[in-house]
């Protein structure tokens, strides 16, 4: 890249995220995924289209990994671990067992349908074994969609916690491609090695950061944003040179952070969030620059027979037998199973055969590209109607937006939450002094009807209204015991 040319590449840069952007947001109204846009702005952009020539995978995996690392850092920080708990054995079925499920059962289809060797359709299984946390995510925040019991919790938890299964098996199967003299027992030191010092990493190193952002006392509020770039980085690459997995070490560590109080943390989760979008954007750009419609032509037969597959068969298949166990209905389950998205692990997953020389990876890597299309195009345009039609959508509550905000300083316990007054709770009709709450629990606002109330010690509460609490954490309990239980948020 030369310097006479950089403006070049800068304009380039800047025309396709605007683009991109605008086209997300008349995609959005047509209910089409703005990953799946994101898509389709690369591949209109690319050689096929208005001729950018980009064709450097190794550039295109080393962006991927970088993105995922920012988006499951920011799916760590967002997980609720208080609505996470208790699905845990759940989602580590979903992210284990249900991602060797799916690979076995795709490879399967693959070898017996269309004769791909064992170890190169174990690959393709593989690669597309796992649900991608920046499709689910996005997708999941794009269709604002309410559902019951813990679909949202259990989706984000198997998202973000799946792809170091798919990424071992990747590895693994390489290796086993590249040394035919390796047994398949061989590689279940790797997985052990990989898991175990990816969580113990992110566990030690997450408390780390929480430490080191509370204790560092920083000139400008700014350089805290430069921090968590700086720990997010060296969280997730420390994990992998210490042979452990990055992908699960990041997302450990940000949930720690995500559920810890430090300072400044509500802008610095707000710039995570922007951080995280600007990553999708240039990742999808990116692989759908890679990819020349052209190649995608021979194999399309194959590739929407393996998407159907996977979609239909594989995906629900590996969910049912993972959650076989689970007091759970069995629509919940059906949804879990539908908002399996495919999006850009699958596709950073498929350079790497491309990059390792397996004969078979230009095939390999187009299927793949396929599969990811089908899938956000087939299962995220229909989340809302499959959610009503399984019966699994409920109203979302109305939030209201207060004019005031609090920055927690990690020194103390304090929270800041919104309690509603539920119709016969003591605090119902009652007067705020009348109800005797733990003098460190201060009343800050209260929002009824569209329209905020100042309180004083003589306002009289009614059912329905969302009082906005300061408190600590025992108060809080004592608040919410009074009020009501109600909807807590920052």
């Amino acid at each position: 890249m030369g310097e006479a040319h950089i403006e070049l590449y800068l304009l380039a840069g800047g025309v396709l995220l605007l683009v991109s952007l605008v086209v997300s947001r008349l995609g959005g109204r047509l209910g089409i995924p703005g990953l799946l846009l994101f898509l389709g702005v690369g591949m209109l952009f690319g050689s096929d289209g208005l001729g950018i020539q980009f064709q450097d995978y190794r550039l295109a995996q080393a962006l991927g990994t970088l993105a995922l690392c920012f988006i499951l850092f920011q799916g760590g920080l967002d997980t609720n671990w208080a609505q996470t708990r208790p699905v845990v054995r759940r989602g580590l079925s979903l992210a284990t067992l249900g991602v060797l499920g799916t690979a076995g059962l795709m490879a399967v289809f693959a070898h017996f349908a269309f004769g791909l060797p064992w170890l190169v359709a174990w690959l393709l299984g593989a690669i597309v074994s796992s649900t991608d946390a920046s499709a689910v995510f996005s997708v999941l925040k794009e269709r604002n969609l309410g559902l019951k019991g813990d679909i949202d919790p259990l989706l984000e938890f198997e998202s973000g916690g799946n792809d170091p299964m798919a990424v071992f098996l990747t590895i693994g199967l390489l290796e086993l491609i590249a040394d035919p003299g390796l047994g398949v027992l061989d590689i279940v030191p790797l997985f052990l090695r990989q898991m175990l010092i990816g969580a113990l990493a992110g566990l030690v190193l997450g408390r780390a950061a929480l430490w080191l952002l509370n204790r560092l006392q920083l000139q400008f509020e700014g350089l805290y944003s430069v921090l968590t770039i700086a720990l997010a980085l060296t969280i997730f690459g420390g994990a992998a040179v210490l042979g452990g997995s990055g992908f699960l070490a990041i997302y450990v560590a940000g949930v720690i952070l995500g559920n810890a109080d430090f300072i400044h943390k509500r802008s610095l989760i707000n710039f995570h969030d922007g951080l995280s979008w600007l990553m999708q954007v240039a990742m999808f750009l990116t692989l759908g620059l890679l990819v020349n419609p052209r190649e995608l032509l021979p194999t399309a037969g194959l590739a929407l027979a393996c998407a159907l597959f996977l979609v239909f068969v594989a995906r629900p298949v590996s969910v049912y037998l993972s959650l076989a166990n689970a007091k759970m209905p069995l629509n919940e389950k059906s949804m879990v199973a539908w908002i399996g998205l495919r999006g850009a692990v699958p596709i950073v997953l498929a350079t790497f055969p491309l990059l390792a020389g397996v004969p078979q990876a230009p095939t390999l890597f187009n299927i793949v590209f396929f599969i990811v299309l089908t899938s956000v195009l087939l299962q995220g345009t229909t989340l809302t109607l499959v959610a009503r039609w399984l019966h699994v959508r409920e109203a979302l509550p109305e939030r209201a937006i207060y004019p005031i905000t609090y920055t927690p300083t990690g020194h103390n316990k304090n929270e800041m939450v919104e309690v509603e007054v539920m119709p016969g709770s003591a605090a119902d009709g009652q007067r705020i002094v009348d109800l005797h709450l733990p003098p460190e629990a201060l009343v800050i606002l209260i929002h009824r009807g569209g329209e905020f109330l100042i309180p004083k010690g003589a306002t009289g509460l009614m059912a329905g209204d969302s009082v906005l609490v300061l408190a600590g954490e025992q108060e809080l309990r004592t608040v919410r015991r009074t009020l009501g239980l109600g909807a807590e948020g920052a």
